[in-house]
């Protein structure tokens, strides 16, 4: 009994003295709160602050010219192009209008196109590496086309004796149709001349097929001539140009080194 009056006394003092500690807490722990606050309350207002200044003001201009200016895109002129600027009226992020079904068939034709042309080019380009290389003389390409028109020729010489043939066996055929008199030729007879008639028109038209293929072997050989003489010409010019360029590098690094550059005697000049 006395002990738990005892422990019941070192409770109350024990009280006493912890309540000062928890009266003085208490202030500090408002101030932490009222310190958190005041750091929310001003992270708010700098975000709100930040949105401000970076809030979109959206710029395009319509079908008539009309500039229009804008904190929202309407949705007839989402597709068109636009300009977002920041609260100083300082360009932010510029929209490209979007492409009409149109628009993208044109760019794509227009791409198509040059693709083409630059295959074009690389075409010719090739034939024309093709062209000096295959050739040393304008000589060698009346060369070529003698052989050709050769081949030519002889193609045609064996068509036109065939047709002499052909014809030299119609007309026996005929004179013995004619000697049959009203009985009429043979059948034999008949379907000979029907066969030399159609080996006749193959035969002829084979020879005119022939002498254009002559006419444009020649045309070709000539123009191939001439495209040559045109290329050759150009590359001698580049060639002379690399030539005299080299020319007057030597003789800048001879005068800057105070050597005279080296002439030759008007006897051994070309």
């Amino acid at each position: 009994m006395e002990k738990a009056v005892v422990n019941r006394s070192q409770a109350r003092c024990n009280r006493r003295r912890g309540a000062p500690r928890v009266a003085a807490a208490m202030p500090h722990a408002h101030r932490r709160i009222a310190n958190a606050l005041l750091a929310l309350t001003g992270l708010a207002l700098a975000f709100a602050a930040l949105h401000d200044a970076h809030a979109g003001t959206y710029k395009w201009t319509d079908d008539k010219g009309v500039v229009h200016y804008a904190d929202k895109m309407p949705a007839e002129a989402v597709n068109r192009a636009n300009v977002e600027l920041d609260a100083r009226g300082i360009a932010l992020r510029k929209t490209e209008a979007v492409a009409t079904p149109e628009q993208i068939k044109a760019k794509y034709d227009d791409v198509q196109k040059q693709r083409q042309a630059s295959k074009e080019r690389e075409d010719i380009e090739r034939r024309d590496r093709a062209l000096l290389s295959s050739y040393t003389r304008a000589e060698d390409i009346d060369l070529a086309k003698s052989r050709a028109l050769g081949t030519i020729d002889g193609q045609l010489q064996s068509a036109r004796v065939y047709v002499a043939q052909l014809t030299r066996r119609q007309q026996e055929l005929l004179e013995k149709k004619i000697q049959s008199g009203a009985k009429g030729a043979p059948p034999a007879v008949e379907r000979e001349l029907e066969g030399i008639e159609s080996e006749l028109t193959k035969t002829n038209a084979l020879v005119a097929a022939k002498k254009q293929e002559g006419q444009l072997v020649t045309a070709r050989y000539d123009l191939d001539k001439q495209h040559w003489r045109e290329l050759q010409a150009q590359a001698d010019a580049n060639v002379a140009r690399e030539r005299d360029k080299e020319t007057m590098n030597a003789v800048s690094s001879a005068q800057l080194g105070g050597t005279p550059p080296a002439v030759l005697p008007a006897s051994g000049r070309r």
